[in-house]
């Protein structure tokens, strides 16, 4: 029996999978993927072993699920029969955003220990967010197995289902918004005459820095924002202009743009 299984190693599947071949060794992970050659090519990188869906089902203790929200009901389906006849412990891990651990029970037509997770793309170089929750068949011991092997694709937070939307929002879609500031920062070091590389080197690791004392500060946004601007001086001239564009309100509605998506994929799953 192998410890962890992925089916469907694009890049978020093939992003965690990585991150657990690192922690835990290849020797104890099963890929595999609709096409077989990225599932071989996978394994050969990491040293893991590329298979089936059915040999992860029958096989795997942990089975992740990394495929997309409209693609989960045909592979839940094709799982159903093998998982019934299991009879050792086994956890499946959803990525699909929107779809509920209700809404797949559901789809299996049976009550199974399941993980639910939201992760994001930073995963990829272990520093990403992972947000996860789970339903009352999942034993504290399989979280605490699942968070360990986790650790080298960034951090995890659980958090109640019903946030779990919500709060993928900000880290699951918001990589894609920090790399539009950053485009941004980038094409306006350009209009005032900087070289485009210079550009977004100064903004990447300005971006970098910032969020990393940001998180490493006991103080709140606003005090670390306040002690950057001196009055009169030139940042709170740009702090004042993105204000009065209204940075906060198209902020929100962004973000609440990319929620109501998310909830409708929820409902045509």
């Amino acid at each position: 029996m192998s410890e962890f299984g992925f089916i469907g190693v694009g890049n978020m599947g093939g992003a965690l999978a990585g991150a657990v071949c690192k922690k835990i060794g290849g020797e104890g992970v099963l890929v595999s993927d609709y096409s077989a050659e990225k599932a071989e090519s996978f394994a050969k990188d990491f040293g893991c072993r590329a298979t089936d869906n059915g040999e992860i089902a029958a096989n795997a203790k942990f089975i992740f699920l990394g495929v997309k929200p409209q693609v989960l009901p045909s592979v839940a389906e094709s799982l159903r029969a093998t998982l019934a006849q299991r009879e050792g412990r086994f956890v499946l891990v959803t990525m699909a955003a929107g779809i509920s651990i209700a809404s797949l029970e559901e789809m299996l037509g049976m009550r199974a220990p399941i993980i639910r997770i939201m992760p994001n793309t930073p995963v990829a170089v272990g520093e990403g967010m992972i947000l996860y929750t789970a339903n009352g068949a999942v034993s504290e011991d399989e979280l605490d197995a699942f968070v360990s092997a986790l650790s080298m694709a960034g951090k995890t937070d659980r958090i109640e289902e019903k946030l779990i939307d919500a709060a993928s929002v900000i880290s699951g879609c918001g990589p894609a918004f920090m790399y539009m500031f950053l485009e941004a920062m980038t094409s306006a070091g350009e209009a005032l005459g900087l070289d485009g590389k210079q550009a977004r080197a100064y903004a990447e690791q300005t971006m970098i820095g910032a969020a990393t004392l940001a998180a490493s500060s006991p103080e709140t946004l606003e005090t670390l924002r306040v002690r950057v601007c001196s009055p009169g001086g030139s940042t709170i001239e740009g702090v004042k202009k993105f204000q009065a564009l209204g940075l906060g309100g198209m902020t929100l509605e962004a973000l609440n743009a990319s929620y109501q998506r998310t909830l409708e994929l929820g409902k045509k799953s």
